[in-house]
């Protein structure tokens, strides 16, 4: 079991510039990489507040020289909206930047209101994924490859700036869709799922639909597959810490939501509103729901939904909000210090009994 920080690099309003949480997003990084977690995650959007990170892979490359262990991936890079070659190019590079240290996280996307602006028809998004999932390995264990699809177009080629791990950096699956999870599986990448903000029957819910995947491709989901699971979680004794934290994480799903149902509201076109909704879990019920608490109580709690889940990755949500830096800078810290080796020295001692 290894742990990384999500950084979604969001603005909650214009007392936040675009510059101060692209800063917060690289410290983020840094104090991760000291605290000791294994990996950095970045998140894709455009054109609006959700998250500022609009290209994971420039975000790898620039933490990649703050850096030299913490692994840096792409959570996800949003296929449908790159150009297959120069995508292909630039992950070889960036793999090649960060000596090696690169996990390429892709998905097909969701948000209707980005693919518009790319001038992309997000009917189209699943099928378009679909073939760059056959070009990225063919790209870089053939020394020149071509591809006809219906979608993406390349003629022979050869990426010149070859990736240091060969043949490719580690592939991470995200998507809720059984099928795109399946292939997944059967070509042998990582998957990557949340339970959003919901509680231990969510995750057990999670676990047995991952199951179902990998055994209709024949596969056994603990031995075969490696997933990730992305998590909300705060430790703290002081109340009004948690309480922000988790304010912050509800506005995250308020917005995205509101993104993805396609009732989005702006007053000038940039900031989305911040809308309740029928479905907005209460404070209590994200309390209960989430890894929040004492340090003694997270760590309780995340055992459970290891117990449950058996992920082999945690990623954990810092930068939600406008939660503040120092604050966080603390938190992660306090992981490094004292959750993620208790978490870990548990987890050694079931195994080995």
């Amino acid at each position: 079991m290894d742990f990384g920080v999500f950084i979604l690099a969001q603005q909650r309003g214009y007392h936040q510039s675009s510059q101060d949480v692209i800063k917060n997003s690289v410290e983020q990084t840094v104090m991760a990489e000291q605290a000791g977690f294994s990996n950095a995650w970045y998140a894709e959007h455009h054109f609006n507040n959700y998250s500022l990170s609009p290209s994971p892979l420039m975000m790898v490359a620039h933490c990649a020289a703050k850096t030299t262990r913490i692994r840096l991936g792409s959570a996800v890079c949003i296929l449908p909206l790159y150009h297959p070659a120069r995508f292909l190019a630039e992950v070889g590079l960036v793999d090649t930047l960060s000596d090696g240290r690169l996990e390429l996280g892709i998905g097909s996307g969701y948000q209707q209101f980005e693919f518009e602006r790319f001038g992309i028809k997000i009917e189209e998004s699943a099928a378009v994924y679909d073939e760059f999932l056959d070009v990225i390995p063919m790209a870089f264990k053939n020394k020149v490859f071509e591809y006809h699809g219906k979608h993406i177009d390349i003629l022979p080629s050869s990426i010149a700036v070859r990736p240091v791990q060969e043949p490719l950096p580690p592939i991470w699956i995200t998507s809720g869709n059984p099928v795109t999870l399946g292939r997944g599986v059967r070509e042998g990448h990582n998957l990557f799922v949340t339970a959003l903000l919901n509680g231990n029957d969510a995750i057990a819910n999670l676990r047995t639909r991952l199951e179902k995947v990998a055994e209709g491709e024949g596969k056994d989901l603990d031995r075969d597959v490696h997933f990730g699971f992305l998590r909300c979680g705060y430790a703290s004794d002081n109340q009004a810490e948690i309480d922000a934290y988790l304010d912050c994480a509800r506005f995250q799903r308020r917005i995205s939501e509101s993104l993805k149902y396609r009732r989005a509201q702006s007053d000038d076109g940039y900031m989305i509103k911040e809308v309740p909704s029928d479905t907005d879990p209460t404070m209590e019920q994200l309390k209960a729901n989430l890894p929040v608490g004492s340090v003694n109580q997270v760590i309780d709690k995340l055992l459970a939904e290891i117990e449950i889940l058996r992920p082999k990755h945690i990623a954990l949500q810092t930068q939600l909000g406008d939660f503040d830096q120092k604050t966080m800078l603390r938190q992660i810290e306090l992981w490094g210090d004292r959750i993620i080796p208790a978490v870990q020295k548990e987890l050694a001692q079931k195994a080995a009994a």
